[in-house]
């Protein structure tokens, strides 16, 4: 008999992705508003949609990594595509958590 292995949740996901943080300033992507959706399949895929604090962000490959890794690490997840995208584009003042504006200095 096949092991049946129960998928993630949408707050195990995020709690994952959580523990990523934005290496430059050393916050986490979902605190900054940087991860735009998060699902899973019934495959076991998760499919992440994020963007970067910047186009020219030269992090962004380590980001999309650690992203990677982390979900990977939950149980029942097969693989996983992290898809940086630029629309819309992000803006602190509006997707960041509170934390985070006064960390930043954004009222």
């Amino acid at each position: 008999m096949a092991e049946t292995t129960t998928l993630p949740t949408h707050d195990e996901l995020m709690a994952k992705l959580q523990l990523v943080n934005d290496p430059e300033i050393n916050l986490s992507v979902v605190d900054l508003g940087l991860v735009y959706g998060v699902e899973i399949d019934d495959e076991g895929v998760v499919s992440v949609t994020m963007t970067l604090t910047s186009p020219g962000c030269p992090l962004g490959p380590v980001i999309r990594g650690e992203a990677y890794a982390k979900l990977k690490e939950l149980p029942g997840v097969k693989d996983v595509d992290v898809q940086i995208v630029w629309s819309p584009p992000w803006d602190p003042r509006t997707m960041a958590s509170e934390d985070v504006k006064m960390m930043l200095g954004i009222w």
